[in-house]
């Protein structure tokens, strides 16, 4: 039997691995990312699953019946941040491991180490394990954010042995690992980052998170192109994946969750960044509307929700004519694509003449909006500018415009009206399925606000949204942030209907 290498070529971009070094991986085509590694033992290669230093404690133990299984109710640890906890879906799970990734000094350690102060006055000792700085490093970020006297530990390491010899002398309530791409193990001979020493950290810290039951953070890095750093089975393996966003010329950044076990995914947290750390923002949509400028064309305020949260921002575009004769579009917030496909839509079905036009739309604020829903709000902010007329400024609006012209319905028109009613705006456009024929302007206070996502108007009962509606005789407002409490809803079902409702 022929003796199996004692190391092999690992990509660093899938994974694949070659007993020899090639200069392309044959597997996803990347060049010069074939790393040498330690092949593992043939004993551990071959031997039995109890006993394997990644079988679990309870390897042995066999199947059992659904109906046997009973759930444990874990309580969750507060960070003392609120807009935190709400994208970790309402705290700490115990036991849980969770990814943190985004661009560089854009506040992931600050965050970290503001929720690990918080914790170790509430919950426990914490352990604080740095590869990039140093205790002093750490230390001087903890007095500008008045960590204190907290039972925090720091530790500078980037062995993996060390880290865990650390938590089990410790045990922690909580263990931060910052990042995952500095840690290397010595079973290995790879340099740190690489995919066998990244998928063997993230490994380890798994089994001693779930056989400790100690919550552990990760951070990790991103890409060029913004996706994290190493192997996906990475984010297979964690339960929580968030991302850190924002732009470095503005003050707030955003919190996403892209995947939760123990949560909503899609969630989102808003801080605003101070020089004693990160703040929570309770009110996005006051903070996004702040600046918005009055009797401008071109601007429009869009009803979105990101995961459970609906946020009001401005949707700003200048539409001017070409002067070299090429056309450009220029789009920050939104899709590039989408953007395009809603110019040639505003063409076919509107009649608006934009081909020789520089179009170039922007969501203030440096926030990104990538539902279908805000694209009733990009149109409607183009033909303003367009044709040079101010939309109301107590007017908001949501809905997803199809090929044909047509304003298609969306889910949770509840929230999006009920937030705009609360920040003061009178008149919602929006789809007309998402209307009730029994409440096809007004909704109720005592209720829900009288909107069904999967209702339609019947033909006899359908008018343009441009004519008087006639309004229940016993119809109130939807949230009462006016001042005379009301909140129109408008159903609208192609696109010009909305551009005649918005700037008639």
């Amino acid at each position: 039997m022929a003796k199996r290498p004692s190391t092999v070529f690992v990509c660093q971009e899938c994974g694949s691995q070659s007993p020899k070094w090639l200069g392309r991986c044959a597997d996803c085509g990347a060049w010069n990312s074939l790393v040498e590694e330690r092949a593992p033992s043939q004993d551990a290669a071959g031997g039995s699953a109890v006993g394997h230093r990644y079988a679990p404690g309870s390897a042995a133990a066999g199947a059992r019946l659904y109906s046997d299984i009973e759930i444990e109710q874990h309580a969750r640890i507060s960070t003392g941040i609120d807009e935190f906890d709400r994208v970790l879906g309402g705290g700490v799970v115990p036991g849980s491991l969770v990814l943190l990734g985004g661009e560089p000094g854009i506040g992931k350690s600050t965050l970290l180490l503001q929720a690990a102060a918080n914790m170790a006055r509430t919950a426990g000792a914490v352990l604080y394990s740095s590869g990039e700085e140093s205790e002093h490093q750490i230390k001087s970020r903890g007095e500008r954010l008045a960590v204190g006297n907290a039972p925090l530990y720091l530790l500078a390491e980037t062995c993996l042995e060390r880290i865990l010899d650390e938590i089990a002398r410790i045990k922690p309530a909580l263990v931060i690992v910052d990042s995952v791409q500095t840690v290397f193990s010595l079973k290995f001979q790879s340099a740190p980052g690489s995919i066998g020493q990244v998928r063997e950290a993230a490994t380890q810290l798994l089994f001693t998170a779930k056989g400790q039951n100690i919550p552990t953070f990760l951070v990790g890095h991103i890409t060029k192109d913004g996706s994290l750093a190493g192997p996906k089975a990475l984010e297979h393996v964690v339960d929580t994946v968030l991302y850190f966003e924002g732009e470095r010329h503005h003050s707030h950044r955003v919190v996403r969750a892209v995947k939760n076990r123990f949560g909503a995914s899609s969630e989102l947290g808003v801080f605003e960044m101070t020089s004693t750390g990160l703040r929570a923002v309770p009110n996005p949509s006051q903070m996004f509307l702040a600046e918005r400028p009055v009797n401008a064309p071109g601007s429009a305020v869009l009803c979105s929700v990101e995961g459970s949260r609906p946020i009001l921002v401005e949707v700003q575009a200048l539409v001017s004519s070409s002067t070299y004769g090429n056309a450009r579009r220029m789009a920050s917030g939104i899709d590039q694509q989408r953007l395009t496909l809603l110019l040639a839509v505003l063409e076919k079905r509107a009649g608006l003449n934009l081909i020789g036009d520089d179009v170039f739309v922007n969501i203030a604020g440096g926030v990104t909006v990538d539902e279908p829903a805000s694209d009733l709000g990009v149109v409607a902010a183009i033909a303003s500018s367009v044709r040079n007329r101010v939309i109301p400024a107590t007017t908001a609006m949501f809905g997803e415009v199809g090929l044909a012209g047509e304003v298609r319905g969306i889910t949770q028109a509840t929230l999006r009206v009920r937030e705009a009613a609360q920040m003061g705006f009178r008149r919602c456009i929006m789809p007309e399925a998402n209307i009730d024929p029994d409440a096809r302007l007004k909704g109720s206070r005592s209720k829900e606000a009288n909107i069904d996502p999967d209702a339609r108007l019947p033909a006899s009962r359908q008018g343009r949204s441009g004519e008087p509606r006639p309004s229940p005789p016993d119809s109130q407002a939807i949230g009462g942030g006016s001042e005379d409490g009301e909140c129109e809803l408008i159903g609208v079902r192609t696109v010009g209907e909305a551009l005649d409702a918005l700037l008639a």
